[in-house]
């Protein structure tokens, strides 16, 4: 993340990957204030056995670009609400050169950048891809009690 002020928000990666049981790192590195650690953090990811890479960040985020410009792993980033409600970190982070590419979320997306994550290791892996399908699964079991609870809402115009 650009910024432990991005903690809040990509803590739901941080969960869903624990919750998975994939061991990851956090770090908090700056494109623009740490520049040089970026680029080693980015250089050095694949030798320490990091095979994705979620990068958050807010304004003008360039983390996301920046380490998908010094590794050949996949990166996603997370364009995180600050300015503009966060528009100027999602278009800073889908607008990448051609060669460049970085797969966005939504802004403050961290949770479903966890999930891309998992499924993205999930490939090489069964035993994580059958944790992600029984997540999916679980996610339609959400929504049905939802709804069975919804059924129990009483208005007087309300016909189901």
């Amino acid at each position: 993340m650009g910024s432990t002020s991005d903690l809040p928000v990509m803590e739901k990666a941080a969960k869903l990957l624990d919750e998975m049981g994939v061991y990851f790192e956090m770090n908090a590195l700056s494109a623009h204030r740490t520049p040089a650690e970026v680029e080693q953090f980015a250089r050095e990811a694949e030798g320490r056995g990091v095979r994705v890479i979620i990068a958050g960040a807010g304004m003008a985020a360039a983390l996301p670009g920046v380490i998908a410009a010094n590794t050949t792993l996949p990166v996603i980033g997370v364009p995180i609400k600050g300015m503009l409600d966060g528009l100027d970190a999602l278009l800073s982070i889908v607008q990448m050169p051609p060669g460049i590419p970085v797969a966005t979320m939504g802004v403050n997306g961290a949770q479903n950048a966890a999930i891309l994550a998992v499924e993205m290791l999930a490939l090489s892996d069964e035993a994580l891809a059958l944790k992600m399908k029984n997540y999916k699964e679980s996610l339609k079991g959400k929504i049905i009690k939802a709804n069975m609870e919804l059924a129990e809402v009483k208005y007087e115009h309300k016909v189901n």
